[in-house]
């Protein structure tokens, strides 16, 4: 067998086994790694690159190192899953550099910490007036935690009203031209009603290469074609459906928000009365 040949081999091989050892140790190995993650992660992919490369290596050997630097990790991780001082051990703490506003100059020294290199990681966080900070802690993985002073912090609902209505992530439902079942069950649309908002708004499912709905019953659409004409519709249809939607959307929120029950019932009250008025005058839909 040609030298070339078993070197791809080789690769080949060590690729799909690196791509199984990156599943084993989980996506916190693609994200934020800890010192003895990222010493793993470097000699595994030394070994696995030499291993591919140099022909005179015994691949028996390679293989073996390569499990060592794999399930040494994954025992660790068990161990610090179990037992905190182990995982401070391991991992580390988090290192506070300021509390009250005020700096710890002994905590900056002890991390290697320099005034500029804290000001530059406090302008990545977009805080440009140290005056500005009430807490910051460096994380065990090298992250810059900072907490604004309150009159700082940007405005929340919760600040200005004592009761709001929530708002919930939006749901996938279409992707690459087809319907996402189980996250259209867990959004509580079905198909066939989404089909009728394509319809309405003149597009087909295959036309949609993302959409998403959000909890009001909103539909937002990424087309494959961005100038695709849009069909003509019936606007007579198209306002009795959507005026049934309203009432069926105030219904579900009466249900999902018992606090509100009362108004919202009310209102789809109103809405029925306006359908009611509005549909005899209307084309038959």
């Amino acid at each position: 067998m040609p030298e070339w040949t078993q070197i791809a081999i080789r690769s080949v091989s060590i690729i799909i086994g690196l791509f199984i050892i990156t599943k084993l140790l989980g996506k916190k190995q693609l994200s934020k790694l800890s010192f003895f993650e990222y010493i793993v992660g470097i000699t595994v992919g030394d070994i696995a690159g030499t291993l591919s490369m140099d022909y005179d290596l015994d691949i028996s050997n390679g293989v073996t190192s390569i499990l060592i630097w794999t399930l040494t990790p994954l025992l660790i991780g068990k161990i610090s899953l179990k037992n905190k001082t182990f995982r401070n051990f391991v991992e580390g703490n988090s290192t506070v550099f300021i509390q009250n506003g005020k700096v710890l100059e002994e905590n900056l020294s002890r991390e290697k910490y320099t005034a500029d290199e804290l000001l530059e990681q406090l302008r990545k966080k977009d805080v440009f007036k140290l005056a500005d900070v009430e807490f910051a802690t460096l994380e065990a993985n090298g992250d810059l935690s900072v907490l604004l002073k309150k009159p700082k912090q940007p405005v929340r609902v919760e600040d200005l009203f004592s009761t709001y209505v929530r708002d919930k992530e939006p749901y996938t439902v279409i992707m690459d031209g087809m319907p996402l079942e189980k996250s259209m069950k867990t959004s509580g649309f079905t198909i066939s009603w989404i089909q009728t908002q394509l319809e309405q708004k003149g597009y087909r499912m295959e036309d949609v290469f993302l959409g998403q709905i959000d909890y009001t019953g909103r539909m937002y659409l990424d087309l494959y074609d961005d100038v695709i004409p849009v069909h003509s519709m019936d606007q007579d249809a198209y306002l009795a459906a959507t005026l049934k939607r309203c009432e069926a959307q105030l219904e579900w929120l009466a249900i999902v928000y018992p606090e509100y029950k009362q108004l919202y019932n009310s209102i789809q009250k109103d809405v029925q009365k306006i359908t009611d008025n509005i549909v005899p005058y209307l084309r038959k839909v």
